[in-house]
């Protein structure tokens, strides 16, 4: 059996893996990532990821520092302003519009935002010119063996890797977490999410929306305009058996409820994507580490798509694993070092998980009377400045 010796092994090739691989491998050390399903980069592809995904501020800086912002930054749609709009009333309308701007907290917008087969596109690329990187595909991670001075893996090629440090990003039903035998708490609201991309006839002003009526929220999500075209993501949440319906509707049918769900608050809006289901569920870790192993991303947690928290949460993982490798590169995957990253990450996602939770349970209210309590509450937290500002930088994950 082959044996391969590198500083860091990324199990999983997702956005979060391909980040994780070009971030430390920007900081010197060598790395191997490896996915068993090549990368799908193409928009019309069967299995392209139609999401997208919003980088908040905080992000920025370690995609600076990867080397990867130069290259992502002319396909990204910056995100001024965060538009909250309930249309819980009677009838499917805006009864209240509330717009959360980052110039008021600051210089920067809140975010920019990509589609996934983007991202993946751009950052294989990338890897493809790093030395110290190498990026394999169709090759999974078959079984686990950890010791005190490294990590053993062995891959579905027969080949075995030894690293100091094993880095899981392989999603929520991570191989290498149930290796480590660490359980999980997983929270199911009996949701799915529709995810595609349309055109439509007013521009979107780099606003975020999300419209909160019943059943989870309708995000629209701006993109770069397309051939004159103004265009945006749309990721629509709702109880599992509408979706169901929704996704077997002809085109022209489902163009008509989404206007309708969308109070075509950008005008009439064009389907110009295929819909992709996606399961909506909160989930947690146990815990985040194990010898020579830190769990990141989807391995770790997961949350419903509201507020730009998931990715970004993964992207504060490799944060603080990132600046705790290069503060003592020869401690690389230590349990000092590990135990230093489950400290100052695992309460954090706890009290998030609890946020986003309490924000999709208030966007699911079907129920007229509560309903309109949440109308009033948005009211309330919106009016007061403090507790507006706060809520953005909290949102940010600047304070």
């Amino acid at each position: 059996m082959e044996r391969i010796e590198t500083d860091i092994l990324v199990s999983g090739g997702g956005v979060a893996g391909l980040t994780a691989a070009t971030a430390f491998g920007a900081a010197g050390f060598s790395v191997i990532c490896v996915d068993p399903t090549p990368p799908v980069t193409n928009a019309t592809s069967e299995n392209s990821d139609l999401r997208s995904t919003a980088f908040l501020q905080p992000a920025r800086e370690l995609l600076i520092s990867a080397g990867l912002w130069d290259r992502l930054s002319p396909f990204a749609a910056p995100l001024q302003i965060m538009r909250i709009v309930d249309a819980g009333g009677v009838e499917p309308t805006p009864r209240l519009i509330k717009d959360f701007n980052a110039a008021d907290i600051s210089d920067l917008p809140f975010g920019w935002n990509l589609p996934n087969w983007l991202l993946r596109r751009e950052m294989v690329a990338h890897l493809e010119q790093m030395p110290n990187v190498s990026f394999l595909t169709g090759v999974s991670t078959k079984r686990l063996l950890t010791r005190e001075g490294a990590a053993l893996v062995s891959l579905s090629d027969n080949s075995q890797i030894r690293a100091r440090l094993l880095i899981a990003a392989d999603g929520r039903n991570s191989p290498m977490r149930d290796a480590l035998d660490i359980g999980v708490k997983t929270m199911r609201y009996g949701q799915k999410a529709l995810a595609f991309s349309v055109t439509h006839l007013m521009p979107h002003e780099n606003v975020s929306t999300e419209i909160h009526r019943s059943g989870g929220p309708f995000t629209l999500v701006p993109l770069p305009d397309r051939e004159g075209a103004h265009c945006s993501a749309i990721v629509w949440m709702e109880r599992g058996p509408e979706v169901a319906r929704l996704a077997a509707l002809d085109v022209p049918a489902f163009e008509a409820e989404m206007n309708r769900r969308s109070c075509e608050i950008l005008g009439p809006m064009v389907l110009t994507s295929r819909r992709s289901v996606w399961p909506i569920i909160s989930q947690i870790a146990d815990k985040m580490i194990g010898e020579r192993t830190a769990l990141i991303a989807e391995a770790a947690h997961v949350v419903p798509p509201i507020g730009a928290q998931g990715l970004n949460m993964s992207l504060g993982d490799m944060r603080v694993l990132l600046e705790l490798a290069n503060a003592n590169p020869d401690d690389l995957g230590s349990p000092e070092m590990l135990q230093t990253y489950q400290r100052r990450r695992h309460p954090e996602i706890r009290a998030r998980i609890a946020g986003v939770n309490a924000l999709n349970r208030a966007s699911m209210i079907s129920n007229q009377a509560m309903r309109d309590i949440r109308a009033k509450m948005l009211d309330t937290f919106y009016s007061a400045t403090p507790i507006r500002k706060n809520l953005m930088r909290a949102g940010l994950g600047t304070r």
